[in-house]
């Protein structure tokens, strides 16, 4: 690689020019925002980036100024110079996708201050002049010349993005009347009223009155708007909920202030309770940054130690889950510690097992394989220098763990180790289940209610 050199004030000669090309990508304007702390809408915001005055602003300002400042400090004077002034006059509007050339020539020499003025132009792929301008450097008077670094490739996360977008499917739907089940703390509470407000639930507030307009109080929030009904404590709250569902008085549960074991102790009744011909079990629908796509992880909340039977009921939930989102035909990878079956890992059985239902129709509306590692899944690589074929490896939508304690761990280290949003909600109940964690932001409480939304009115469709 050619390594860089300047050209000193002695050497430079009136005329003399360099040039450089660049496109304009959608990356380097949020880069330069990143940077900057610009995040002014007509920057950073990819509506308004369609627009002709976005157009204008990027290239004159923080684009084409900060290529001229490019080309004069590694070309034309190169290592060494000092910028003294830049004057730009913009001529013409640069749209994402454009190829940018910027020339500088030089046009004055002052030798009693090595300063160098020279002329600046960009211009666009069809031949328009967009830049204009005049910069003034003081030149290096020492040769420098020094290896070219290969900058490091920046990548960067948008943490969240997809539950957002998530909630913003969700618009124009009829919000889902929704017991709240004891909200007698702050945190619950104001996840449940900020999913109203976004149009996400009509809640129920359910629970003892006293200790819910307390923490209405302490959250300094209204509760005029929402209807309460009184309980003497958090088993009745959770009884009460339940007979509603069953009732059609609400179409779905929110689990608010009490532990799961409490609420998932009156949904599974056998009497009174919300059970359906199918095995209730919980998905985690996380937001990964590093992954491409929303990543399905089922079951991690409700079965401890899934039977095989018990399994053909999660995937199931897990894949008319997907469907209700807008994922056609989701890829499910059972996953285990190996790739290959071993009677000494109860998990690869259950995985092929489970591939083989598939293929007899008992399971439905995905494509699955397993068994596979959690890296097969998610890396396409991993899964080729491993020499696995699969339409799954690298691709997966669902991860079928193989019981409770594997997928909440796995959960909960995306969570905390790869800066994942998390989102969850119970399945096979007659109603959906919005199940959230105490520790849980408002973020991932609306996504659990956004879930319970598009999967009420948007149920899955039956078995072919």
């Amino acid at each position: 690689m050619d390594p860089i050199q300047n050209r000193t004030f002695d050497e430079l000669t009136v005329g003399e020019t360099a040039s450089l090309a660049r496109t304009l990508s959608y990356k380097d304007i949020e880069l330069f925002a990143i940077m900057s702390g610009d995040i002014n809408p007509a920057h950073v915001d990819e509506t308004f980036a369609k627009s002709d005055m976005f157009h204008k602003v990027v290239a004159h300002g923080m684009w084409g100024g900060a290529l001229i400042s490019t080309i004069l400090g590694t070309q034309l004077p190169g290592p060494g110079t000092v910028y003294v002034s830049q004057s730009l006059n913009f001529k013409g509007p640069v749209g994402l996708g454009d190829t940018i050339t910027v020339t500088v020539r030089v046009t004055e020499k002052k030798p009693e201050k090595h300063r160098v003025v020279l002329d600046c132009q960009a211009m666009n792929e069809h031949g328009q002049v967009v830049i204009t301008g005049v910069a003034e450097v003081i030149a290096p008077t020492e040769k420098i010349s020094r290896p070219r670094v290969i900058l490091p490739e920046v990548a960067w996360h948008e943490k969240g993005r997809w539950h957002r977008r998530l909630v913003g499917m969700t618009q124009g739907l009829a919000p889902i009347r929704t017991a709240v089940v004891h909200p007698v703390d702050t945190v619950s509470l104001l996840g449940a009223i900020e999913a109203a407000r976004e149009k996400l639930i009509v809640p129920l507030l359910v629970g003892p009155e006293a200790k819910i307009r307390a923490a209405a109080a302490a959250a300094q929030i209204d509760l005029s708007p929402y209807e309460l009904i009184s309980t003497e404590h958090s088993d009745a709250a959770a009884a009460l909920s339940v007979a509603m569902a069953r009732a059609g008085k609400v179409e779905a549960l929110m689990k608010g202030a009490l532990h799961t074991d409490e609420l998932m102790h009156a949904v599974v009744d056998g009497d009174q309770g919300l059970r359906s011909a199918r095995r209730m079990s919980h998905v985690f629908v996380i937001d990964a940054p590093g992954y491409p796509r929303p990543l399905f992880i089922t079951d991690a909340a409700i079965n401890v130690n899934p039977t095989l039977e018990d399994k053909r009921d999660i995937v199931q939930n897990a894949i008319d889950l997907a469907h209700a989102l807008g994922i056609a035909t989701p890829k499910v990878a059972i996953l285990s510690a190996v790739e290959t079956v071993t009677t000494k890992l109860k998990s690869t059985l259950d995985a092929a097992a489970l591939c083989k239902m598939a293929e007899r129709g008992q399971i439905y509306g995905g494509i699955i394989d397993g068994p596979l590692a959690f890296d097969n899944a998610v890396s396409e690589e991993a899964a080729k220098t491993k020499g696995i074929v699969s339409p799954v490896a690298g691709q997966a939508d669902i991860f079928v763990v193989p019981d409770l304690e594997a997928g909440n761990m796995l959960a909960k280290q995306l969570e905390y180790l790869a800066d994942a949003e998390i989102a969850g909600i119970v399945l096979g109940a007659r109603v959906p289940i919005i199940l959230t964690s105490r520790a849980d932001n408002t973020l991932a409480r609306q996504g659990s209610c956004a879930l319970a939304l598009m999967l009420t009115r948007h149920p899955a469709p039956g078995k072919p």
